[in-house]
Parts: C-alpha cells; structure tokens; sequence
C-alpha cells in the first residue's frame, strides 16, 4: 500500500506508513467511521471526507512547476537520474482541513479556500527554486535540491516556510472578513539525503529515501502549530545564522528511537551571505590575500583622482572573494568614501534587479517596516538635495523600490523603454553621488544575477571611466563578462591559498597541540587551499567530537579515522557539478569513478566517444576548472583540481553505476597495459573490488600487498591483504578459495609482525589454523605451528611457544619438510633465548643444513638473518664475542644487498646488542644511530622501541646528556605505546636501557621507575631480569640512593642468575658492582675479592671498556675509607657477604 503522503510503499496490513506514520487506513473525521481512501462523502454520516483536487491544476508536477525550471530538469534527466543527492524536504497542509469542509459544497470550498493556499505554497517554493514534488490534497511535499543540486537548498526551504507561511496568513485574513472561516497551515523541514531514481516526462520523480530524511519532515509538519514552521537540528547545520530560530528541545518522535532536537523557525536571520553567517560566529584570521588587497587599494587610489576604475575578483567558491572585499571596505582607506554594497542570491535570477533594489534600498536608507509614503518621501528628498535635475530619475526609483504608485504611466510602458529609462535612473543618480564624493560600489555574485542587473552594470562600467567610482565585481570562474576590452578594468584572480596561508590559518582555528599535527597535514591536502572548505569541516570535526576545545585551542579527542565531506561543502560543489551540461557531466562522473588521476586512454575506453568528442568535453571541464591536464607524455593524464571535488562527485553516483563503471576499468586497464600490468595492479585492485569481479580482485589485492610489502609499506599492504580475505569471505567456498585465504593470511601475518601488532596476529594466525584443518592439510598445520612459535614468544607466553614450536619441528621431520623445518628453528631460537637458554640457541642455528640463505621462506625476515639474529645476542651473553662478532659481519652482508629493511633491523640490532654487551660505545653508537635512521626512513616502527632505548643508553655512556635525554623520553613513549598492544618481546630489555641512560644522567627517580618496568616485563624471561636486577643495584649504591642491603640483595639475585645461565660478562659487571659496595662500607677484604674477580673476566673477556674500569677500582681498594653506615641500618658490614 503506498502512503498518500510520502509514497513510501507499506505492506498491505499496515495501518500507518512506515516512513512518515500518515494514517493508511481513513476514517470519518466527524463520526470515525472507517471509509475508502477514494470516498468522497463518509458512507455512516454523510461529513465531507476529503477536498477534491483539482485534476487539471495540479494532475502532476508538470502543470504547477514554472517552464523554465521544467525544461531544465528535463534537458538534464538523464545525467539526473540514478544519483544521490543532499536536500531538504518541506511538508506543508492546511490546519483542520476537514473541519473546513463541515456544511460546504466540496468543490466549492476548494476553489475558495484550498486552491488558493496551494497555490501561495507552491509560488513560494517556487520563488526560491524549489521543486514541487506531490500535491496533497489540502498541502505538498517540495523538494530543495533535487532533481537540480543547490547549494543552500537548507536556507531556501526555509524561506519558502516563511514566505507561504505570510503570503497565507495575509489571505487568511481576507477569508475571514469575508467568509468567517480561520485558515491556517503549518510547515515541516528536514535535511538529508535521497536518491533520484527516475524522472518521467511529466516531472513525477521517483525517489529512494536515505534514512528519516522525508520521514522526519513529515513528522515536524504534524508537530508543528498552525502558522508555525518547524525543523531539525539537520537544517539548522546548514543554515545558521541565515534564519531566527528558538530551540524547542528534544522531542520524542514516532518512528525513531532517540528524541529529536527541534527548532522553530521565526523569521529570517541577519545573514544574507556565507560571509556575513561565518562572522556571526567571528571571522578566521585574514591570509594569503596582502597582494590582491593591495591591488584593490590602487584601484581605489586612481579612482579617488577621477579615473573611475572597475574590478573583477574572480574566483572559486569558499576562495574568500567576499572576504578580500570585506576587509578592504572595513579598512581605513574607505573611511572617507560612499560605500554602497549589493549582495546576490542564489535564487536571484527569479527576482528583476534583486542586488540593484539592495543597494538602492541601502544607499536611500529603507527598513523593511517603512511604509510606502516614507519610501517616496526618503528617495524624493535625497535625490533632490543631491540633484534636483534628478527629478526625472523619480519613477524608476520608485518602481524598483515597489513604492510607485499602481496607476502611473511608467508601469505601463513598453519593456524596452522601461528598461532603459531604469538603467539611466541607477547610473545618473551614482554617478551624480560620485560628483560631492568618492563612491565604492560593491555588487557581489555576478553569476547569479538575473538579465536585468547584468544590463544595468554593462551601462554603469561604460560610464565609470571619468568619474570618482571604483566599481567592484566578484564571480566564479564559469561566468563571463563583457568588458575586458575597457581601459579601465582589472581583473583580480584568487587562486587557492598556497600551503603557508593555510598552515597560518589552521593555526588560528586549530591552535598548536601537538595531537593535532597530522590532522592540519590530511587538511592542508584536502581541502586544496579553500578556506571556506577548511573551515567547515573544522566546524564538522567539532560536531562530531573528533575536536574538543575553543578556536584556536582545540585538542583531538578521539581519532581521526575517516572523513565525510561536510553537507555545506558538498552542497556547495553539488551544484556546481549540477550546472554542467549532461555531457560534460558524464564524463566528469565517469572520470571520479577512474580515480583522481585519469588516464585519457582509460577514460576514452570507457566513455565509448570519438577522441574529438571526448577531447572536447575535457576541454570544457578544464576551461570550468575541474579537471586539469598533469601528464602528456608518454600518456595524456587529468586530473581533478580539488580532493572534494572528486570526492563529491564520485559520492553522487549510484552504487550500481559506479559498480559497472569500475568493472569497465578494470577491462580497460587489462586491455591497454597488457605488458605493463604490474605497473597497474594497484588501480586494477581497487576497480575489480569496486566493480565486484571478486575472483580478480582477489588475484590484484593480494599482488599490491606484495608489491606494498616489498616497499616496506606496511600499512598499505595490510589494507590490501585484509581487503583480499574481505572479498574472499563473499565467494563461494571452495577448495581453491580456502587454500588462497590461508596464504594471504600468512602474508598479512608477515606485516602485522612488522607492524608490532602482537595479538592481531596471534588471531590472524588462528583463523589460518583453522582453514588447514579444514583442508586437513598437515604441511600448512606445521606452519601455522611455527609462525605462531614466534607471535607466543613474542606476547611472552614462552611455555606456549615452545609446544607450537615442538609440533612444529615434529611435522617437518616427519613430512622431510627442510622449509617448515628451518622456519620452525629459527622461531624456536627466539624462544630459547627469551628463555635465557642461550647455547641451546647457537646449538639450533648449528645444526640446521647449509643453503637457502636469501630465501624468506614465509618469513617477515630472512631466516638465515633471524636465526643468526639471536646467535649473535646468546653468544654476547655468553660472552663469546669473537664468534658473535662473525656471525654479526655474516648478517649484516646478507641482510644489505635485501634492501629489505625488517631484515637489516634484525642484523644491526643484534650487532648494537654485541656491543653494548662488550661496552664497545663508539661501535655500539655507530651501529644504532644507522639502524634508527633506516627505520625512520622507511617508516618500519617494530624495532624503534628496542633502537631508540639503545641509543639512549649509548649516548648517556658517551656523555651526550642533551641527546640522550631526548632519545630517554621518545624510548620510554615508545615502550609504553608497545605495553598497551600487549607485546613484550625485547620491552624488559629496552626499559632496562633507558632506566640505565638515566642512571648515568643522574635522574635516579627515573631510573628506579623505568627499571622497575623492566623487571615486570621480564618476570618470564631470566636474562631481562638478571640485567634489570644488576641495574637495581647500581640504582642503590648511588651516593644519592645508597642503600647497602638493597644493593647487595639486588647483585646477588642478578648473579645468581647470570650464573645459572651462563652469563660471564653480566657475572662480571655483578662482582664489579659488589666489589665497589663493598669497598664503598669499608669490607676491604670482600671488596678486593669481587674486584679481582671482575678484573680476571673482564681481560679474559676482552671487554676493555669494563676492565679499565676494574683496575681503577682495584687500585683505589688499596687506599680503602672509613666504612660508611646504611641510613636504615646501624651496621651493614655483618649483613652482606660475597658470594
């Protein structure tokens, strides 16, 4: 059953719509007995049921809407139909219709009292180029912004409310004096979005609502009281400060969940323009524009010396054309001259002359509220004061201020003379101004002005040339004038702001929190240097809490994940896009579907147009600025001048035309670079998605994650891969289909380990699990094993990576598997070494076969870098350095030629890992400050939070303090980043680095504090603990901390441990440590002992650094002071003892 009101089609039980609650089911407003929806008369009591409409009047929308407007719906229907569009939708009905009806003849009542609300409805919608899209019966439904995109169709609905709102309450007045009757309407106004789906010949359009949009403009002309219009929070957005509004709350509505915040319209605003709205809520710093202002201010100069000057600013829409002529009319210079300013509308060219009678109504000083003898009194005694032959220029004064009276000649002559002897009243009576003193006038919007106006100008610029006037024009780039040939005119082009401009504008509406940096970045890019642009989808962030502040000093509140182009924008470059002719709008449709960048060679393909044609076209989008040529050799390539522009058309076309043109280009492409197919498997990628050739789009997503991978573009390889196993989960299952899921998703596996994204991992990897089980494949169940050995390790579930890393190896040996078998070793290994199990470690990358060495096998690094990796750390710990130092040259020459910057991570880590061990700091730097620049320039952040706690402690050991501490807070950020996505890996050791940098900068709170997080984060992993218990120590035997107790307690647990597992150069710097307590309370015989054992390592080790340390020691022991006494203890000396 279609409802009566919206047309939305309801199922045949239902008793009211479902989109606009009208009820479905009628009944007898007198007796409420149900009758026909087709009954005239109830059956039950013979009331009148409803008006009759008149068939010929209002049959459809062709018989009510103005030629003018049908003929250019028509002319443009086929590029209309099947696109999105953002409107505003007014309902409005006659109050109690059919009460009106009680004890009248039907036809009667509608002829003197329906038709005649109608009508005044449909000429106000009329009168700001709305579109009439239903006629009800006593009210209509109008549409603002559809089938023709406008870009203020928000402010337009509104004055349309209030204008039949007046025009029917003035009639009502009439019908009460001569009928008695009280007729009142109310008016409902929603914005959102439809979908134009077709448009007959008749205008009847069918549409397809997007959410509550028609819904909810239903509903506010049911709520609203006669005489009243209401609307919604939606509206208001879009047209604040243009319209008086009271705020009547949250009310609940039917239909909807949450209440709705309404609002009644009460008249119109004090803003006529965006410009004068955005000061309302006060102007944004004014940049970029000193030149052009500059220009305007010489134009002034040689006008005010009688050489009358006439300019153009010309430019895009939200450019600031507006506001360059604000600040030059509000500047000092102008303070001695007439201004007089005019203000275009969009609706302007339904209304003769609209920005003269502005200006006249300005420069005469006329209120709204003056009556009509005060009109001809004010005009009669300024003309005549200025000039009294001005007399002759009284009736087309008048006439343009409608204060003529009705029966005077001149509203009886020819159209001709009529206009001429208008356009010589404005000119004599400016140019008689210009004569006692020098006049600026402004006439904004060029583009919207009607004939008329444009007439006049051409006649007052041909005058200007002798005379003190500066003439001063704005308008868009697909306007002309006439006069370039002039002497005395200038044209002044805004182009968009450069980035500078805009990055100083951002800093006046952002501010300067550093949270806010790349969001200034994406802005400065998208919004392509409009500052309207920009400042809208400021206010959209704040709207939608992505900011939270005051101008100039907001923060982000939450992330910035994705962007919507802001509904005033878009309105604003929807019309645009709307004013093309169908052809050139095709082509630009079709073009935003291709992308950005446009191939001609691809577009022609598509298009199905001669080259001529097409090339034409084209060159009329260049000429209207929205596409620009940026490539001619080897192929010819548009592109579009601005992000939005792009982004709005792409968003107006239909999902299922958009999906047929995307599946066009993904033909296209495969046609034309048959030989150059990798070059294109992005853009292939993202059109066999979108065009929905899922068995392809899989193939082209799954080879750009690769080619991302192979350019360290992490991000994007992961977007690829994750979009590959999206497109996979709509095909089919199948055998084939679940063996490419499992191996997409152990790429994907590959980056998020690069990525640092533990527990996505872990959850990738399961879901790779399961598919080999379903496929019952033993080889895949193995690798799965063993990849998760890692992510286990990694997550510090060190028990659970070692049973995965066991099933591992035992599937590899059973199936003679050599990949499975070395990829299962070299996880294990890391493991191992977790474990503190360091020459199990070397004893596994021994045993493993030769061969394979520059192969990945699957692996996010090359197996033979990562094994050695870990061999390296377990013998530095060892203290074998001579064989790690081998096997950090073999990484390192292995890892280079990759150009594969996770894998030469992998190798200087471990080669920095060597040294810092060894104490080799100028080796150790050099090492560090190579692997962080490799990771910043390649954007590979898993190993910064292990790099930059390094160099940290390098440079605190180097005596870079200044460094070091920057270095210290980035590592420690870092680290905490890491903790919160759970992953704990190296963190143990990375805190311990930077707890250690500290100590030496001599920030003990900070050392205690990030040492502490060491130990937390290596609870599971010995090694970690060992060294972030020697760190306690050296933290409590610091003269400012000196605790003897705790510093033993803590040298000797670290000792302990580092004897348990081998670790002869951390078994070193314990006794060093012990020894310097000791000698520090006097026990000299403990502290020698400690001292020479250190001593004895630190040679046989060869770690220099350390042994020169020892001796200084050892020689200062021989000179030993007087004991010095804990401050919690009153005698340490019996309490500690050497081990």
């Amino acid at each position: 059953m279609r409802c009566p009101k919206c047309q939305h089609e309801n199922t045949l039980e239902a008793k009211f719509c479902e989109e606009c609650a009208a009820t479905l089911a009628p009944t007898c407003g007198n007796c409420g007995s149900p009758v026909s929806s087709t009954a005239k008369f109830c059956s039950q009591c013979g009331h009148p049921l409803q008006p009759v409409a008149d068939d010929t009047r209002f049959a459809s929308p062709r018989s009510y809407t103005p030629q003018h407007l049908a003929e250019k719906i028509l002319t443009s229907r086929a590029a209309l139909e099947g696109e999105r569009k953002q409107v505003t939708v007014l309902f409005a009905d006659i109050k109690g219709s059919m009460e009106l009806l009680a004890d009248r003849d039907a036809e009667a009542a509608q002829t003197l009292l329906f038709d005649p609300v109608l009508e005044r409805m449909i000429e106000a919608v009329h009168r700001y180029e709305g579109t009439v899209h239903r006629v009800l019966g006593d009210g209509i439904m109008a549409l603002f912004g559809a089938p023709l995109a406008v870009e203020d169709h928000a402010v337009r609905a509104c004055y349309a409310g209030l204008r039949m709102q007046e025009t029917v309450t003035r009639y009502a007045e009439e019908v009460q004096r001569s009928q008695g009757v009280q007729v009142a309407i109310r008016v409902g106004v929603n914005s959102g979005e439809i979908v134009v789906r077709t448009i007959g010949n008749d205008l009847h359009m069918d549409y397809t609502v997007v959410g509550q949009t028609v819904h909810l403009a239903s509903r506010m002309e049911q709520m609203a009281k006669p005489g009243s219009v209401l609307t919604t929070a939606d509206t208001l957005r879009l047209a604040e400060g243009y319209l008086a509004m009271e705020p009547l709350g949250p009310v609940p509505v039917k239909g909807l969940a949450n209440p709705v915040q309404i609002y009644e319209v009460t008249g119109a605003g004090a803003a006529r323009t965006r410009l004068q709205a955005a000061a309302g809520r006060g102007l944004t710093r004014f940049v970029g524009r000193g030149v052009q202002l500059d220009q305007l201010l010489r134009a002034q100069r040689l006008a005010g010396h009688g050489r009358g000057q006439v300019v153009a600013i010309i430019g895009e829409a939200g450019v600031g054309k507006s506001r360059l002529v604000h600040e030059f009319l509000y500047s000092h210079q102008t303070a001695d001259w007439l201004v007089l300013e005019s203000n275009s509308a969009s609706y302007g060219r339904a209304t003769p002359y609209l920005p003269v009678i502005e200006l006249l109504r300005r420069y005469f000083k006329v209120n709204v509220d003056d009556s009509t003898q005060s009109i001809r009194e004010k005009i009669s005694d300024r003309i005549l004061t200025l000039d009294p032959a001005l007399h002759v220029s009284l009736p087309p004064l008048l006439d343009l201020l409608d204060a003529l009276d009705d029966e005077h000649p001149f509203r009886s002559l020819d159209p001709i003379y009529h206009r001429q002897y208008t356009y010589q009243a404005v000119t004599r009576l400016l140019l008689s101004e210009t004569r006692a003193q020098p006049v600026v006038a402004v006439v904004e919007d060029l583009h919207w002005n009607d004939a008329l106006t444009l007439g006049l100008l051409n006649e007052l610029v041909v005058a200007t040339q002798n005379v003190r006037l500066l003439l001063v024009v704005n308008y868009r780039p697909e306007y002309r004038d006439e006069w370039r040939d002039l002497p005395n005119y200038h044209q002044l082009r805004l182009d968009p702001l450069a980035s500078e401009s805009l990055a100083d504008l951002l800093q006046a509406l952002l501010g300067s929190n550093p949270s806010l940096t790349t969001l200034k970045s994406f802005l400065v890019e998208r919004a392509s240097g409009n500052p309207f642009f920009v400042e809208e989808i400021v206010r959209s962030l704040v709207d939608t809490g992505v900011l939270e502040g005051v101008r100039g000093r907001y923060g982000l509140a939450k992330p910035f994940l994705s962007f919507d182009v802001p509904p005033t924008v878009r309105s604003v470059l929807a019309a645009r896009i709307d004013a093309l002719p169908p052809g050139e709008k095709r082509v630009l449709e079709e073009a935003a579907v291709i992308g950005h960048d446009v191939p001609f060679t691809v577009l022609h393909a598509i298009r199905g147009l001669t080259e001529d044609r097409l090339r034409s076209l084209l060159d009329n989008l260049q000429a209207a600025e929205f596409l620009y040529a940026t490539q001619i050799f080897p192929d010819l390539q548009y592109s579009f001048k601005h992000s939005l522009t792009h982004d709005v058309t792409y968003s107006g076309v239909l999902h299922e035309r958009r999906r047929d043109i995307h599946a066009r280009v993904v033909d296209a492409i495969e046609q034309l670079y048959t030989d150059r197919l990798g070059e294109q498997v992005e853009r292939l990628a993202h059109h066999a998605m979108r065009g929905e050739k899922r068995e392809k789009a899989v193939h082209y997503l799954w080879q750009a994650g690769g080619k991302a991978v192979a350019r360290s573009a992490l991000s994007d390889a992961r977007t690829w891969f994750e979009q590959a196993l999206g497109v996979l989960d709509a095909l089919p299952r199948s055998r084939a289909a679940l063996e490419q899921a499992f191996e997409i998703r152990l790429e994907l596996r590959r980056v998020l380990r690069q990525l640092g994204e533990g527990r996505t991992m872990l959850e990738c990897l399961r879901e790779a699990e399961a598919l080999a089980e379903w496929l019952e494949d033993d080889r895949r169940r193995g690798q799965v094993y063993a990849l998760r050995t890692t992510v286990h390790s990694t997550l510090d579930e060190l028990d659970e990576a070692l049973v995965t890393g066991t099933r591992a190896l035992e599937i590899a040996e059973r199936l003679g598997d050599l990949r499975l078998r070395i990829v299962a070793t070299s996880h294990l290994e890391q493991v191992y070494y977790y474990r503190g199990e360091y020459r199990h470690v070397f004893d596994n990358l021994a045993a493993l076969p030769a061969g394979g060495v520059h192969e990945y096998f699957g692996m996010a690094a090359l197996p033979s870098v990562f094994g050695r990796a870990y061999s390296i750390m377990s013998l530095a710990e060892l203290g074998r350095f001579a064989e790690a130092a081998q096997y950090a040259a073999e990484a390192i020459q292995i890892a280079e030629p990759t150009q594969h910057v996770f894998t030469i991570g992998w190798a200087y880590f471990a080669a920095s890992m060597l040294h810092l061990v060894k104490g080799d700091w100028a080796k150790a730097l050099s090492q560090v400050e190579h692997w962080i620049a490799m990771l910043r320039t390649a954007n590979v952040a898993m190993h910064l939070p292990w790099a930059v706690p390094a160099s940290a402690w390098v440079l605190a050991q180097l005596g870079e303090a200044g460094e070091a501490l920057n270095r210290v807070r980035e590592g420690a950020q870092l680290l905490e980043h890491q903790a919160a996505r759970g992953i704990v890996g190296h963190r143990g050791w990375a805190y311990g680095a930077v707890g250690r940098a500290c100590l030496l900068l001599g920030r003990l709170d900070e050392a205690r504090r990030l040492t502490d997080c060491s130990v937390e984060s290596a609870r599971r992993q010995p090694g970690s603990t060992a060294h972030a218990l020697r760190l306690l120590g050296d933290i409590a035997s610091h003269p400012d901390r000196f605790d003897a107790e705790s510093a033993a307690a803590h040298y000797r647990e670290a000792l302990a441990l580092a004897q348990l597992h081998g670790m002869r150069p951390l078994v070193a710097q314990c006794h060093l440590g012990l020894g310097k307590l000791y000698r520090r309370i006097g026990e000299t015989e403990h502290a020698r002992e400690n001292l020479t054992t250190a001593t004895t390592m630190y040679r046989d080790l060869e770690m220099g650094s350390w042994l020169d340390q020892g001796e200084a020691h050892m020689a200062k022991s021989g000179d030993m002071q007087p004991p010095v006494r804990s401050p919690s203890k009153s005698s340490t000396s019996g309490d500690i003892r050497s081990p």
